[in-house]
Formats: structure tokens, sequence, C-alpha cells
């Protein structure tokens, strides 16, 4: 806290003092806030945690815009998964709100995770009867063919990050046994074609790589009763031409429709090691100049 703010604390039994200029203080002031706050939730605190706490410049943090929009109470498992910025308490309140919402903004900032908590959540509450997870395998290209196994097999690796996520928030075997009944779904993109996907939780991982045509074919395919999760990082675009991306299209002509909300997420909301948020603002910077 020091290192971060400039001012001087000091510990002794339960009280804080701070000590140092008006700002200083008033940061370090802030911050020490935000961090009793957090251990009030039972929730977990890091160093790199109070890091971010000096990064974000936003208020409060993912408790202070309604607890049960911003954090997730996984049953059976007694996890809780809970926004740690300001930018993913927005991010979880408009998944809350919204049938479809898109997720922008660089690697470790949480968008494939909160969404797959927000998936696990509905299926558990029964407010959905499956979930389905999908990624375009554009890194397979044509080398899929050259892989051994079947398709499955061969798109499996690329799809591991969605599997990832389930299993951190469910028994493995619970997660196995829901893919064999089919409750839940992880598939390449191009498995949507010719579907109705009703009372499902739906979200498309790694969207920057969808083409326009398929963009439009996973928006088209939505239910009654389903929702979907939308997420991708413009930086990372594999596609030959940047304006074939299907979410850079969506980001152009879907806001201001009712229902479908836009969070944008950035460095500040990096949630993974520290140098990681460096380093995507090292790479931000280099392709500025």
């Amino acid at each position: 806290l020091t290192r971060q703010t400039g001012a001087k604390v000091n510990l002794r039994g339960d009280v804080m003092t701070i000590t140092g200029g008006a700002e200083s203080v008033s940061k370090a002031a802030h911050i020490a806030q935000r961090m009793i706050d957090t251990a009030k939730q039972q929730m977990p605190l890091t160093a790199d945690d109070v890091l971010r706490m000096s990064i974000d410049p936003r208020d409060g943090n993912g408790a202070s815009q309604g607890e049960s929009e911003t954090r997730i109470v996984l049953p059976g498992v007694r996890k809780i998964i809970q926004a740690k910025t300001s930018g993913q308490a927005e991010y979880m309140k408009l998944i809350a709100e919204n049938d479809i919402v898109v997720g922008i903004g660089p690697a470790g900032t949480g968008k494939t995770y909160l969404a797959v908590a927000a998936a696990v959540d509905a299926l558990a509450r029964k407010r959905v009867r499956r979930i389905v997870l999908a990624r375009p395998a554009v890194e397979a290209g044509e080398s899929l063919g050259f892989l051994p196994g079947d398709m499955q097999a061969k798109v499996d690796p690329y799809l591991r990050p969605l599997y990832d996520a389930l299993e951190d928030m469910m028994p493995q075997e619970r997660v196995q046994k829901a893919i064999e009944t089919r409750t839940i779904e992880i598939a390449p993109l191009a498995y949507m074609r010719g579907r109705t996907l009703s009372d499902a939780f739906v979200i498309l991982d790694e969207a920057q790589n969808a083409t326009n045509a398929q963009m439009k074919m996973f928006l088209t395919r939505l239910g009654v009763n389903s929702r979907a999760v939308i997420t991708g990082d413009k930086t990372q675009i594999d596609l030959p031409k940047r304006e074939d991306s299907g979410l850079v299209q969506i980001e152009r002509i879907l806001p201001g429709i009712e229902g479908i909300g836009f969070q944008y997420l950035s460095d500040a909301d990096v949630v993974r090691h520290r140098l990681v948020r460096e380093i995507i603002k090292a790479y931000a910077d280099d392709s500025g100049n």
C-alpha cells in the first residue's frame, strides 16, 4: 500500500494510521477501504489485488454495484466467483441484465471465465437446461486433417481453455457426466450451423476469429429462453483480413439494440500475474508508434 500510494502506513492491532500528503493519504484510504470490504466478504486478498486497486481509478469494488450481480456462489463446490475490478463488475452486471453481452478486451481480464461462471450458475439454478460453449477453430486450419483421431479429438486442443474454466468451477466427474448427457456441449463454431439453441446459455469465445458470416450464423441460432455471451480481443485477430472479423462488425452495427450490452475491459482489469498487465501495455504502446 505504501509503495503504490507514497503514503506512510502503520498498522497496530486493528488500527491503521495513514500519514503523508493529502493526495497520497486520500488514495491510500480509498484502497484500504476496498481491502476491508474484500476481507468482509471473506474473499482472498493478494498483493496483486492491492496493485489492481491502486491502478483502477473507478470507485468501489465489485460488490458495491450490487452483490447479487457481481458475486456468484457456485453450489456444490464452495467456490465464490467475485468481480475483482470495476470493469469486471460492470461486465457481470450486463450479463445479469441482458440477453446478449459482448465482452471485448485483452487476455487475462476474465472475459471467458466470468461468462462460464454465469453459465454454470444459470444451469445450477435451472434458469437454462444446457450450456453451449463454442470457439472458432481458426488456428487448426488445414492441419486438422493431419492430426490423429476423430474430429472431436482433433479440435479438443483448441477447446481446452473452455474445459479448464469449467473444471475450475465443477468437479471433473460432473463436467464429464454433463458432457456425456449433452447438458454441456463444447464444440467448434462451425458445428452450430443449422441448429436452434433454446433454453441455453451460449458462449462464443475468441470471437475475433469468427468471420462475418459465422457471427451472423451464431447470433441467429438463439432460441426461446436463451442467452449469449460473446468474448474476444480485437488485437488478436488471426483472420487474413481484419475487416473479415465478425466481432469488429457487430461492434459497429449492434450497439443501441435493446437487450444487447457491450463491455470494454482494459489492462486495468487484468487479473493474471501483474506482469501480464505490463506486457499488454507494452505491446499496446508499441503498436501505437
